[in-house]
This record gives structure tokens, C-alpha cells and sequence, in this order.
């Protein structure tokens, strides 16, 4: 994302990987629809086009607690999202935008510093597993889970990575293939429901997921068919990592199961680019996001550290190697 002064210019993420088109909007309310919108998506890049949402509210004169409303209200699960305009609240208006600036800034240092914990932890010729998209197009740059996976293969650890398409929205398939290829990494996408053969078969050597919300017990949140990765992972005896930056914690919530859960519209199953594939009215659960307990993850990673159980994120950090 590109601020210029006057506008936020985003790349529009539902047009990847076939065209590239830059979004530019004026209004944080048109911030807010991109984010609902999943123009933009990825946790840390919600809470980063937020944060510029709000700076438009302010260059543009608008009522900034009805700007602050309306972005809160756009993504309920991405706990970013509420943590970047927490902090922009305690910032007069004319800080705002060096604020914001300053949110996209840390975040690409935190994905660098997440990249370097993480990589220490994958081996030399890894097969790796990751769903949905963490990567440059998810956060500031560099990415999480992605950006572990890409870390490794600069440091040459001759890592080959399969990428889960990510029903419904297909994520995996679009953005994470889409940058994998960009960055010479070799990889190939598997329909999710494949995961399981593949680690049956002894082809997978570690899964590593991003995360929208972390519970102060490690209970993580992520893109629905995460849990599922866990689930596998751990009757095969696979590492499972999760990766995120602190913004993703949220000490306020005990465990996972007080994480509000986004549901999403029926047509994002029911539907291909517009092609409707359902019987008419077919009822349909759409959650956006699942609960990987925390007990099922090997290690949290985050710019600070590799974190195991018992979680005490800040307190104690458990050497990445």
C-alpha cells in the first residue's frame, strides 16, 4: 500500500494473480469496504490500512470517531485491526499519519525478525506445508508463516513448500503461489483435502500458518482448515508453528473460545468468479476462521522469539534452535 499524500492506493488483492490494479481511496469509509471487501486482507495489513484509513479521516476533515466505527466494524476476527486504532487513539490528529507510517515501518521489521526465529527451526531440505496467504501481500512486507519460509530459502536451506489452495476464497492458490513464484521458490498447490495423504506418505516435514488472533493460552486463530492442519500434524508427529507479530496477541481473551468468529457470505461457496455452482437457496457455514488449540502447536513464533507451552508471551522466550 502507497500512501501520496492525499489518497491510499491499494493493490487490490481479489484481482491477483491474473492482473494487478491498484485501488484509490479517499475516505476511511472506503478503506473500511476494501477491508470487508478483502481487498486487502492478511491480519498486519488490516491493522496498517486501518491506521491509513484513519489518517484520510483526518486529512479529509472527517468525524474521527465515526471513522474509528466504521473501520472497527469492517473485519470482527483480526485483532490487528482493533490494535492499530487502539494506539492511534492515544496520538493527537496531527500524528496521526506519521502514527500510521510508523505501524507499517515496525511491522516489516518484525516480519524480518519473525523470518529470522523461524528459519532457525527449518531444516536443511525441508518439505513444508502452509495454507492461505502470509506473506508480502498479507503485512507490510517480507510476511510471517511466508516469511519464515522465504527467510529459509535466502539463507539456501533448499526448501520445497506446498501451498493448500485455502477454500473458499482460494488464498493459497492465488497469493501464495502468486509469491512463491515471484521469489524463485520452489513449490506446488494442493487442494486442502490432500494434506492428509501428503503427510500420511511422509512427504511433509513441517506445517507453519499465520495467525489473525493469538489467546493468552496460545489458542490461535487462522484461516478456516488450520485446525485441521494441527489436528493431522499432530497424529503424524509433523511440528505445526504458528507465526505472527505481537500486535496479533490478544492477553485480553483467556482462550480461543472467546475469539469472535467471522462468518462470511454463502455466495463465497455457493459461487466460482461469479459462476454459481449450488442449488438455488442452498443453506450454507461460511466461517472465515477456525481455533487451532494451543496445545497442538508446537511453537509460536513472533519477532520476539519462539514461545512453547506453557505460553508466557513477554515473559519467558525459549532460544530459537
Amino acid at each position: 500500500m502507497v500512501w501520496d499524500g492525499e489518497l491510499l492506493r491499494l493493490l487490490d488483492q481479489r484481482e491477483l494473480p491474473h492482473r494487478e490494479v491498484w485501488l484509490e481511496l479517499g475516505t476511511s469509509g472506503e478503506v473500511a469496504a476494501a477491508i470487508r471487501d478483502m481487498a486487502v486482507r492478511g491480519a498486519p495489513a488490516i491493522g496498517i490500512a486501518a491506521a491509513y484509513g484513519m489518517a484520510l479521516a483526518v486529512h479529509h476533515g472527517e468525524d474521527l470517531a465515526a471513522a474509528d466505527a466504521v473501520l472497527r466494524a469492517s473485519r470482527p476476527t483480526a485483532v490487528n485491526l482493533f490494535w492499530a486504532l487502539d494506539r492511534l487513539k492515544s496520538v493527537p490528529p496531527g500524528g496521526v499519519l506519521d502514527e500510521a507510517e510508523a505501524i507499517e515501518r515496525e511491522d516489516l521489521e518484525m516480519n524480518r525478525a519473525i523470518g529470522r526465529h523461524g528459519a532457525e527451526l527449518v531444516p536443511h531440505g525441508a518439505r513444508i506445508l502452509t495454507i492461505c496467504n502470509t506473506g508480502a501481500l498479507a503485512t507490510a512486507g517480507h510476511g510471517t508463516a511466508l516469511g519464515i519460509i522465504r527467510t529459509a530459502h535466502e539463507n539456501g536451506k533448499e526448501i520445497f513448500v506446498t501451498s493448500c489452495e485455502t477454500r473458499p476464497r482460494q488464498q493459497g492458490l492465488r497469493l501464495t503461489a502468486y509469491e512463491l513464484k515471484k521469489e524463485g521458490i520452489p513449490f506446488r498447490s494442493i487442494a486442502d483435502s490432500v494434506a492428509a495423504s501428503l503427510m500420511r506418505a511422509g512427504e511433509i516435514d513441517l506445517v507453519v500458518a499465520g495467525a489473525d488472533r493469538i489467546a493468552a493460552n496460545g489458542d490461535a486463530a487462522n484461516k478456516i482448515g488450520t485446525y485441521m492442519l494441527a489436528v493431522l500434524a499432530h497424529h503424524h508427529r509433523i511440528p505445526f508453528y504458528i507465526a505472527a507479530p505481537s500486535s496479533t496477541l490478544d492477553p485480553t481473551l483467556p482462550t480461543g473460545d472467546l475469539i469472535p468468529i467471522e462468518e462470511r457470505s454463502a455466495t463465497e461457496l455457493t459461487e466460482i468468479e461469479g459462476v454459481k455452482i449450488a442449488p438455488e437457496e442452498t443453506p450454507v457455514y461460511n466461517p472465515g476462521f477456525d481455533v487451532t488449540p494451543g496445545q497442538l502447536i508446537t511453537a509460536i513464533i513472533t519477532e520476539t522469539g519462539v514461545y512453547r507451552i506453557p505460553y508466557t508471551f513477554g515473559e519467558e522466550v525459549t532460544p530459537s534452535t
